[in-house]
């Protein structure tokens, strides 16, 4: 599953346009759409280590270790949603996040019969969508959870063994954050989430010749300083 910025945009302006009829009619200030940016930010995706087989042109099959250092860098994000009040000071919330650009690299090694093989990788195209469960403390601060689907590109590189390789992979996000009026609009927010990858098989030809068959499978999370506008 895809998700480009058009597309990002276009469910933005329909969960804002949707939500005048509900803002007006709504007791709480909290109910209704939001729009944010997560400015500051710090992010960790963590690749498990994995055994796999690679089979060479003669037939012979040998077994593959693999092992990747930890992709930590700096973040940011956009989001927007929409929060449904439910009864007194709870709330349900829909919202949708997009990570733009590539994580930073890092470096991987796969060792078959002994004998290295080095490369890099990053992480792009990160989104989710996402219920959140919200409470509200009072008129301008707000506490929620989150959990729901998150969704990522992994690049893998190594030059002189394979071809880049660019695989889709997806899993379950968790989360938790906090908002804090500014404004009568405008609010600053802090959230965490962790996310949790499905284990996902991958077969990859060398410029050998050689069948390498392993599986993707890793975790990650981030923090997010940020500021957001309540319509």
């Amino acid at each position: 599953m895809r998700i480009s910025c058009r597309k990002f945009l276009a469910l933005a302006a329909a969960i804002i346009i949707s939500s005048s009829t509900w803002a007006q009619s709504s007791q709480s200030s909290w109910a209704g759409a939001y729009g944010q940016i997560g400015l500051i930010g710090y992010e960790s995706y963590i690749p498990k280590s994995a055994s796999g087989t690679t089979t060479l042109p003669s037939g012979s099959t040998l077994t593959t270790n693999s092992t990747a250092n930890h992709a930590n860098g700096p973040v940011a994000n956009l989001a927007v949603g929409y929060n449904f009040e439910v009864q007194n000071q709870f709330l349900l919330g829909l919202g949708a996040a997009l990570y733009p650009g590539h994580s930073r690299s890092a470096n991987t090694i796969a060792i078959t019969h002994g004998a290295p093989t080095y490369g890099t990788y990053d992480v792009s195209n990160v989104f989710s969508f996402s219920l959140l469960p919200s409470y509200v403390i009072d008129g301008s601060r707000l506490a929620y959870l989150k959990i729901g689907y998150a969704g990522s590109t992994l690049n893998a590189n190594s030059p002189g063994n394979y071809p880049q390789q660019s695989t889709r992979v997806s899993g379950i996000v968790y989360g938790a954050g906090y908002k804090q009026m500014i404004t009568e609009s405008v609010y600053g927010f802090l959230e965490g989430n962790y996310a949790v990858n499905k284990a996902k098989s991958v077969t990859v030809q060398t410029d050998s010749g050689a069948i390498v068959n392993s599986t993707l499978n890793a975790t990650g999370y981030d923090f997010l300083i940020g500021v957001g506008y309540r319509f």
